[in-house]
């Protein structure tokens, strides 16, 4: 089990024998023809399937136009319950009839050399199911956040893919984003001094028909409305900003319209306890607009003010002067490094390890609602 101040998902804390291997991968894709840096130059070398399951916003809008800008990953499958929208894929992408599954037939894929790797992109309650299929049927998956509905279902699908010896990667797109990059490297080497406190929220004003009516309120699919479908993004900024693993959860929830909010809070709150004792809180909720992260050090304060879990836009800071960050569309090189991964044999920045971390957290928040009282994460976490 890793220790409470141990991150070993963060690239900084890579061994001397994994940086040694980062840089024999390096020089096997440079033999490859291609670039171990995102966007750099133009890779030539072998290119890995990508089959998406579930064609909902998230592929449709973002993942998919993100596949045409990718070097590495190639989308050549689709896996969809929606019949109406296999020829609109297959006009747009060129998908060929026998890369084309549904949810019945999904297992099938195992025949297929043109798919390598299965992202799942349904929603959060199906996670686990789909995750496992992909694994069993041999293929690398990424799985959409948060990884699954619970700690249990996250550590099967670890064990489903170590059995088939395929990865799993979490779609955490904001590990190539420059912007939470910068941030987490001024945290890392304290360069405006000890950090203090870190404040994150992601909260939206979704209206009151997609509460009534969305998968992300409903307790099967969406498990804990907006704690997992936005909260996970703020626990995963303290986490790298603390640079540690927090070893204590307090947690409120607060619920105004409850005649909406059936299923699910309105509001969720927590303060995350860290070894090195940085003050730190967290929100997420669907009661007002909010998507932030700010960080006190001792000899100044740095963070992301606006659109800061966003897909672009965003405003960071450093003291009273803008962070200067030249953006990047998060999804190609968050699907190009996961697929480098593959062929090169590197450290994944997302791993399954980290959905996991991350689910110990979320469930903490949960289980110190109910209880009232503070949860000790210390033995949780693999």
């Amino acid at each position: 089990m890793n220790t409470p101040n141990q991150l070993p998902f963060d690239p900084s804390s890579l061994t001397r024998r994994d940086a040694i291997k980062t840089l024999s991968a390096a020089g096997l894709l440079s033999m490859l023809g291609g670039s171990s840096l995102w966007g750099q130059q133009a890779y030539t070398g072998r290119r890995l399937g990508v089959a998406l399951v579930g064609l909902g916003n998230y592929s449709t809008n973002h993942l998919a136009p993100a596949l045409q800008k990718t070097q590495i990953a190639e989308l050549r499958g689709i896996v969809t319950g929606s019949p109406e929208k296999v020829p609109v894929w297959q006009d747009k992408y060129g998908i060929q009839d026998e890369n084309v599954y549904n949810y019945d037939n999904f297992d099938e894929i195992a025949k297929n050399p043109d798919i390598d790797v299965i992202y799942v992109v349904v929603p959060h309650g199906l996670h686990a199911e789909f995750t496992i299929r992909a694994a069993n049927a041999g293929k690398h998956v990424i799985c959409e956040k948060p990884m699954a509905s619970t700690v249990a279902e996250a550590d099967a699908m670890l064990a489903a893919a170590k059995q088939n010896n395929v990865i799993l990667a979490i779609g955490y797109r904001l590990h190539h984003d420059p912007y939470h990059l910068r941030a987490r490297e001024l945290a890392r080497t304290e360069a405006l001094g000890k950090l203090k406190s870190c404040v994150a929220e992601f909260s939206g004003r979704p209206n009151d028909e997609r509460i009534r009516t969305h998968w992300h309120f409903k307790r099967d699919l969406g498990v804990a409305g907006a704690l997992y479908d936005l909260g996970v993004y703020a626990v995963q900024a303290q986490i790298y900003i603390a640079g540690q693993i927090p070893t204590q959860v307090t947690a409120q929830s607060f619920n105004t319209r409850p005649e909406l909010f059936t299923e699910c809070e309105e509001t969720y709150e927590w303060q995350l306890e860290f070894p090195n004792r940085m003050n730190s809180e967290g929100a997420a909720g669907s009661s007002r607009s909010e998507n932030s992260f700010h960080v006190v050090a001792e000899r100044g304060k740095f963070g992301i003010k606006k659109r800061a879990y966003a897909y672009n836009g965003q405003e960071g800071y450093i003291n009273d002067q803008s962070m200067i960050c030249t953006p990047v569309p998060q999804q190609a090189p968050h699907m190009d490094g996961i697929c480098q991964s593959i062929l090169a044999g590197i450290p994944l920045r997302t791993p399954g390890a980290m959905g996991r971390r991350d689910l110990v957290v979320l469930q903490g928040i949960l289980e110190s609602i109910d209880s009232g009282k503070t949860v000790d994460l210390t033995k949780r976490y693999l």
